[in-house]
């Protein structure tokens, strides 16, 4: 059976919840579930469910199309003057000996690393250090972009910014105004967590607040920036947390459209202040991303981290409304495996990628960071007696 043929078996069911049922039929008409609904979805629905509902919004939306994009990590510094308990990978000023802290040149040599590869993105974000100020970040993104125009440059979240441009004394449009006319074109979707204030207080107090973060988010959208949302599950919150979560992102992607991707981000638990606090499971992780798809009805992609959450777990989300699976990173990232993420060096070569795409049966699409198609890999054949880079040249479909 295929995917509205699964649904529509799943509605005839005479056992089924009458509630269950009930949202089912709005999933197949196309119409949006409500804040209870949501609750409910996390309280009593299964995963087989789930699944069914979830992976039939994905096909509406994409098909079987899976995207990916070749992109490389800058992490300026990984000191921080934030205590955010459930981080493993900052340091705070007063540990800054046993962290990084980078200057433009050493960023810039990591933009030169890749002056032969077809990337298209390089995602910047770290920790905040008041050092790495508005102009520090100004003479990266015009360097970067006078060096190589055509790489997009997806940088920095809210909890940056927000330090950032309260120093500088601008506004958060003024700062953002300020930055994309040096060269930024949009920004990922860290630093979210989860917004109700009775969570947010005891896990990350002292960054910026949900508000503060919507309203960076809604100014870029404002000067025509798309970016990205995150939300971290699986600590001190309850289901209705996360569900307020996706509402309030919900309400402003109603007003602005500006929002790409939703990406869940599961909590993982060594090295930090809330290592007490066990992991959830994969059952649960898989839950999550397909109430998500189910519930963020205005977002267009559903994203999983493989980097985070492991191949092989990524393969199986993507029939749970997951349609994205990030980038190939080249091991440029230490955010997930200081927190004990599976994947210690993260990084998959562009065969690596498109083969654990195809093999659950998805038909691998690289993207750049607007979604616009790169390569299509379905019909790709990749020469397996040459040594494999991480990277291959391929022509741009337009």
């Amino acid at each position: 059976m295929n995917a509205t043929q699964k649904l529509d078996f799943l509605i005839q069911d005479e056992n089924l919840d009458a509630d269950l049922k009930r949202i089912a039929q709005r999933v197949f008409q196309g119409e949006r579930i409500s804040f209870a609904d949501g609750v409910l979805l996390y309280e009593r629905g299964e995963l087989g469910y789930l699944g069914v509902l979830a992976n039939y919004i994905r096909e509406q939306r994409h098909g079987d199309y899976t995207y990916f994009n070749r992109n490389f990590h800058i992490e300026p510094t990984n000191v921080c003057v934030y205590d955010c308990k459930f981080c493993a990978y900052s340091r705070l000023i007063k540990q800054r000996d046993e962290g990084w802290e980078m200057d433009v040149d050493g960023m810039m040599d990591i933009v030169r690393k890749y002056d032969q590869e077809p990337v298209t993105e390089v995602h910047i974000t770290g920790g905040v250090v008041p050092k790495q100020n508005l102009d520090f970040y100004a003479e990266f993104f015009k360097r970067c972009k006078a060096h190589r125009p055509d790489l997009h440059i997806k940088g920095l979240t809210p909890v940056e910014y927000y330090y950032i441009f309260k120093k500088a004394k601008l506004s958060h449009y003024e700062g953002l105004k300020f930055l994309q006319a040096c060269g930024l074109d949009s920004m990922p979707g860290g630093g979210a967590e989860i917004f109700h204030a009775d969570v947010r207080e005891k896990i990350a107090g002292d960054k910026c607040t949900a508000e503060q973060w919507l309203d960076i988010h809604e100014q870029a959208h404002s000067l025509g920036m798309r970016t990205n949302a995150t939300m971290l599950y699986g600590h001190i919150e309850e289901f209705w947390h996360r569900v307020d979560h996706m509402e309030r992102l919900r309400e402003l992607q109603d007003k602005t459209g500006g929002f790409q991707t939703f990406i869940p981000l599961k909590f993982r638990n060594q090295g930090h202040q809330m290592s007490d606090i066990p992991e959830v499971s994969v059952i649960e992780d898989l839950r999550n991303y397909a109430i998500a798809r189910i519930y963020m009805d205005n977002f267009d992609h559903i994203k999983a981290y493989w980097a985070m959450i492991s191949r092989d777990t990524a393969q199986l989300s993507l029939a749970f409304g997951v349609d994205d699976i990030d980038g190939t990173l080249d091991d440029t990232t230490k955010i997930y495996s200081m927190a004990g993420a599976e994947e210690q060096n993260p990084g998959m070569s562009t065969q690596q990628v498109v083969e654990l795409i195809q093999h659950v049966g998805r038909h691998p699409i690289e993207r750049d960071t607007l979604y616009h198609v790169v390569t299509d890999y379905k019909d790709f054949v990749f020469d397996t007696n040459e040594k494999k880079p991480n990277y291959y040249s391929l022509p741009v479909v337009e």
